[in-house]
């Protein structure tokens, strides 16, 4: 099977609607897919119906934003979990609070020193969406800063950048526990993508499998291959699922679907898991 369990729709910071994203799996050959926006369930509904429709099994997820304790920005999958489970929930909403208060103090900022506004930011944003440094990316290239969303990051809203603003994420151990309280399945997301910034140490990953870490997403364009080697022997020594998934946002990213996929083994397994 070709299964892709790491995409994103408007309801984060993808180019697509839920409904869309479905369409687009379906072209891409794939049997199975996960939504998995930032901080966010509101899109399952909208996908899961057109799945039915195109023919293409939906995985229900959410990519949690997580920080340890070094500010170390981490992603966490969760698969199958209740979306309204109090721990959970409660914990994702303290998060979005936060980073759309994050992204206002951001734009302030910007507006010292490029034609920006928020409202420029919310006209880049979907109803309900989780406001992120994607759309302030938008934003730029709309206003003609920058070329496109990539280049608005690379240049102005690093981490390093004097523009950038740090918000609230819970501790990834933290998170780790409340998915699976909530009956779902934690994977720890691209867990070597240096390109984005600091990543953790292994001490920080036995954190994780000690509060009930699943599996890691090994195979992911971010993860250098001398990465995922260690990645690979690390989760065969302490019994992780390994996933591969594409990370795909629509025009927002070059990911494409597909362009690594999970076994129906690890699925399975995955599914196996969950409680919810």
């Amino acid at each position: 099977m070709s299964i892709d369990l790491h995409t994103h729709s408007t309801v984060s910071d993808g180019t697509e609607s839920p409904a869309v994203v479905a369409e687009q799996a379906a072209r891409a050959g794939l049997e199975a897919f996960a939504l998995t926006d930032h901080d966010s369930t509101s899109g399952w509904a909208e996908a899961a119906a057109r799945s039915a429709e195109v023919g293409v099994d939906f995985v229900p997820g959410m990519e949690v934003s997580c920080a340890t304790d070094r500010g170390i920005s981490v992603h966490l999958l969760s698969y199958l979990h209740d979306p309204e489970a109090p721990g959970l929930s409660e914990e994702i909403e303290r998060s979005r609070t936060a980073r759309r208060s994050r992204a206002r103090r951001m734009v302030e900022k910007l507006s010292e020193d490029f034609p920006i506004t928020w409202e420029d930011v919310r006209a880049q944003t979907a109803e309900g969406a989780t406001v992120g440094r994607p759309h302030i990316a938008d934003a730029l290239v709309a206003a003609g800063v920058c070329g496109e969303r990539s280049e608005a990051f690379g240049r102005i809203l690093t981490t390093s950048s004097r523009y950038y603003v740090p918000h609230y994420a819970p501790h990834p151990a933290v998170a780790v526990s409340l998915v699976r309280q909530a009956g779902g399945v934690p994977v720890f997301a691209h867990p070597m993508a240096s390109s984005r910034g600091r990543v953790v140490d292994r001490g920080v990953m036995e954190e994780m499998v000690e509060a009930g870490l699943a599996g890691l997403e090994v195979f992911h364009r971010d993860n250098a291959p001398a990465d995922r080697d260690m990645l690979l022997s690390f989760a065969r020594e302490r019994g992780l699922l390994v996933t591969g998934s594409s990370d795909y946002h629509g025009a927002g990213k070059p990911n494409r679907l597909g362009e690594n996929t999970t076994a129906s083994e690890t699925l399975a397994a995955i599914r196996d898991q969950a409680r919810a």
